[in-house]
């Protein structure tokens, strides 16, 4: 394992062939001093040109991964050359190392076509021995052989690719996985910032439009009368207490593992319509309620509609100039339909607005499965959502 591991870090450096290519010229130069290098005894080359064989074999060797098909190539013709003087071990080692390197190193298309080319040179020299000599043991003997030396290095170089394929595989796979998961990440990153930015601008920018509408109105007031002023002074009391309130919440949940179970931090719904409405009576909009859910409603749904009136009335005060308002909420069907409809008799009371209002409803509305529309209808402005309630009956 141990060997394994390291032959696999070390056969991607630029030296590794060089290395291989010299163990290989050594074990040739330890065979043919020790007179073991002849599988047959009756080679008659000289050792020269034995010893020049197995070093142009070496040299192929460090070109083996830039060329394989043309070291293959020379080695197999100084094969040949060898088969004509009896083989010889160092020839037959080289050539089968090149071989499987060639078959593992080339495309897949030149590695079935060696694969091919070795089936037929195999039962070609088996069916030509068994011809030639007519006898079935020595064509068996010389199939074992030819097989040896050409299928097996093929069929492992074959094994060990589709290893790698398989490994590389299940590396693209995994980084797929992690692409996904860190798409998955700044999705939820990006969800959940758009979700604090709405929070925000519900929890905050309500409750401080309320206190700057109230207090221009006051200040602009001819005839203070005490108990107005006292109304309304009371009234930027409860927005701002309220908004305070409520910030101090959303930190909580943003420090918080588990915020959503704190009670500190129960969402607002509608049930509290009453003090949205006592809220845009004291900043000077004539207020007309009409409510119609009795059933308790999905707590996202609830909390949505809150948000939706609570922004809707904000948007009255600023732009209804001191004129009046409607809101409808009942149910129909499956859905709870809200409406809110102000007059737009002057200009906005305490600034322009930035259409972040308009956005953050709608995104309330979508995001619970719901519809939403604004816009001018009868000369007056109209929002109007509708958002799905499932069971809930009118």
């Amino acid at each position: 394992m141990i060997l394994t591991v390291a032959i696999r870090r070390y056969r991607q450096r630029p030296w590794w062939d060089l290395f291989v290519a010299l163990v290989f010229f050594g074990v040739a130069l330890t065979l043919y001093a020790t007179d073991l290098y002849a599988i047959s005894p009756d080679n008659q080359l000289p050792l020269w040109v034995l010893i020049s064989q197995s070093g142009v074999l070496c040299v192929a060797q460090v070109f083996r991964r830039k060329a394989p098909l043309a070291m293959l190539s020379i080695a197999t013709g100084i094969l040949l050359a060898d088969l004509a003087y009896n083989l010889t071990l160092p020839v037959m080692l080289v050539f089968i190392d090149l071989l499987f390197n060639a078959t593992l190193s080339t495309t897949r298309r030149a590695s079935r076509i060696i694969l091919a080319t070795a089936v037929v040179i195999v039962f070609g020299i088996a069916i030509a021995a068994g011809v030639v000599s007519g006898d079935w043991r020595k064509a068996f003997f010389a199939f074992q052989s030819v097989f040896s030396l050409l299928i097996i290095p093929v069929w492992w170089s074959f094994n060990i690719r589709q290893h790698d394929e398989i490994l590389q595989a299940e590396r693209e796979s995994t980084e797929q996985l992690r692409r996904i998961a860190e798409l998955d990440r700044r999705t939820a990153v990006v969800a959940e910032r758009a979700q604090m930015a709405r929070d925000l601008h519900d929890v905050v920018a309500g409750h401080l439009s309320a206190i700057a509408i109230q207090s221009e109105a006051l200040l602009t007031m001819a005839d203070r009368d005490p108990k107005v002023v006292k109304t309304v002074l009371k009234s930027v009391r409860e927005n701002s207490i309220q908004s305070l309130a409520e910030m101090r919440a959303m930190i909580d949940v943003l420090r918080a593992d588990g915020g959503e179970n704190d009670p500190r931090t129960a969402p607002a719904r509608l049930a509290e319509l009453d003090r949205l409405v006592d809220s845009a009576r004291a900043g000077g909009l004539a207020l007309d309620v009409h409510r119609a859910v009795q059933d308790e409603l999905p707590v996202a749904v609830d909390l949505a509609a809150y948000r939706i009136i609570q922004e809707a009335l904000t948007n009255a005060l600023k732009h209804s100039g001191g004129g009046g308002a409607k809101v409808d909420v009942r149910v129909a069907g499956d859905r709870l339909i809200i409406e809110v409809v102000n007059d737009l008799t002057g200009a906005p009371a305490a600034g322009d607005g930035t259409g972040t209002g308009l956005v953050s409803m709608r995104e309330r509305a979508t995001a619970v499965g719901g519809d939403f529309e604004a816009g001018p209808w009868s000369g007056r402005w109209r929002v109007r959502a509708a958002l799905p309630i499932g069971g809930v009956a009118s």
